[in-house]
């Protein structure tokens, strides 16, 4: 599919600043950890995705008129570097990549040995864009660099887990914790527990995460991580408070927007959810938003707001493949369940290239089954499990292989799982779980 001609000149330039963002939403968002500055020496920093309008671009230009007095600071050009890139997570504006690495470029040309701040924020910049390979790379300069620069050991966890290399980033988290016990660090700790499928424990770290963090979009991070882990457990009414909480001081924050949404969804309130969909969409239409709120739409049977929505999705995925970025598991998950299973195939496989993580393996697992090659599907499936995560859509992907397998009782014990977490499932999801399970039977 190619952008609408008739599209009006500022709407595909959004398209096009959303789909160059993609690759850094996924970078932070689906690792559940948070970005920290990696400045050392520096402001200690317990940053979580930023809201539109927040302290990044004011710190911005407080970096920027501090440089026009001292333009050799190599540290203040490494900050200002993750100060854009902090606002890139929020305006979804393109142009920031490129400001921050040229300030990081400049860092290194000021100091080009030992400045673990700058080789920390060109970790975090090359996992924004999705080269993992360079991220690690640069992440470990860094902690060789400064063994004590706690928050490099937070990039390294990130590019550690988005490689799937799970014992590694558990490491790198253990070591940043132990340097500095901050409410990244614990994010980063919580997030361990939860890939391990102990939520409980996940949960715990992440209130004393929520209890350290001195800003509000630390703080708005925390709770939207709540939010989630109430959903897994099946609570939504906690999940709904959670995301409450957070809305109350960072109202325009679309991550906790989604968190209210799919509690509002799992308590049965359709219109509420939908209107946070929709809020959330206006603010930045995200993929994974846009496909919530589609979603939402053809469960209530409104297929026009669907198809628009749909819309949407593949105008953005089309600018995205023609920036060379490569695609993340919204699309893929998008094209098996609404649009061509042999085309899902294909971007889970350039996804898996780079990013071989546990979602991305489910992914590609979904496509497969979609595209009616269950035998490999199943392995993906089991790759995404494997550490014991507790994702109801996870366990509802490798419920609906094993029934196509032939293997009902692999089956029933999949959706008793998902169907338990049931307010983790999106309403359509839901209804497809259950739909299932009353095919094959609650018993043998």
């Amino acid at each position: 599919m190619h952008p609408d001609p008739h599209t009006p000149p500022h709407r595909r330039r959004r398209l096009k600043a959303i789909a160059v963002t993609l690759a850094l939403g996924t970078a932070m968002f689906a690792a559940g950890a948070v970005l920290i500055a990696p400045g050392s020496p520096g402001p200690p920093a317990d940053s979580a995705p930023a809201t539109a309008g927040a302290g990044p671009a004011g710190s911005a230009s407080a970096l920027t008129a501090r440089l026009q007095r001292l333009p050799g600071d190599w540290n203040t050009w490494s900050t200002l570097a993750m100060a854009y890139i902090e606002q890139a997570r929020s305006s979804a504006d393109p142009a920031t990549y490129t400001k921050a690495e040229q300030a990081l470029r400049r860092s290194l040309d000021l100091q080009p040995h030992g400045n673990s701040g700058a080789e920390a924020g060109m970790a975090a910049l090359a996992a924004a864009r999705h080269d993992f390979t360079g991220a690690l790379t640069w992440a470990t300069k860094a902690v060789t660099s400064d063994p004590y620069n706690a928050a490099a050991y937070g990039v390294l966890s990130d590019a550690h887990t988005q490689l799937g290399h799970y014992p590694d980033a558990e490491t790198a988290v253990q070591k940043m914790n132990d340097l500095r016990p901050d409410a990244a660090s614990l994010a980063r700790a919580s997030y361990t527990f939860e890939l391990r499928g102990d939520t409980r424990r996940a949960a715990d770290l992440m209130r004393r995460s929520l209890t350290a963090a001195t800003t509000d979009s630390a703080r708005a991070f925390a709770h939207t991580c709540l939010a989630a882990l109430a959903l897994e457990d099946g609570d939504a009414r906690t999940a709904l408070k959670e995301a409450e909480q957070g809305l109350r001081t960072s109202p325009a924050d679309t991550a906790l927007l989604d968190a209210r949404a799919r509690a509002h969804a799992a308590l049965g309130r359709d219109e509420q959810a939908l209107a946070d969909w929709q809020r959330a969409v206006d603010i930045v239409p995200l993929p994974h938003l846009a496909l919530a709120l589609g979603e939402m739409h053809q469960t209530l049977g409104q297929r026009p707001q669907a198809d628009s929505q749909y819309t949407l999705l593949k105008a953005q995925d089309t600018v995205r493949a023609s920036t060379g970025s490569p695609p993340d598991t919204d699309a893929i998950l998008f094209e098996a369940d609404h649009g061509s299973p042999a085309r899902s195939v294909n971007l889970a496989e350039q996804a898996l290239q780079r990013r071989p993580f546990l979602a991305v393996h489910d992914a590609y697992g979904w496509a497969l089954h979609r595209a009616g090659r269950d035998d490999e599907a199943l392995t993906h499936a089991n790759q995404a499990l494997a550490l014991g995560t507790r994702q109801a859509l996870w366990h509802y992907h490798r419920a609906a292989i094993h029934h196509a397998l032939g293997d009902t009782t692999a089956a029933r014990t999949d959706l008793a799982t998902a169907l338990e977490g049931a307010p983790a499932l999106h309403p359509l999801h839901a209804r497809q779980a259950r739909a299932l399970l009353k095919r094959i039977g609650t018993r043998p």
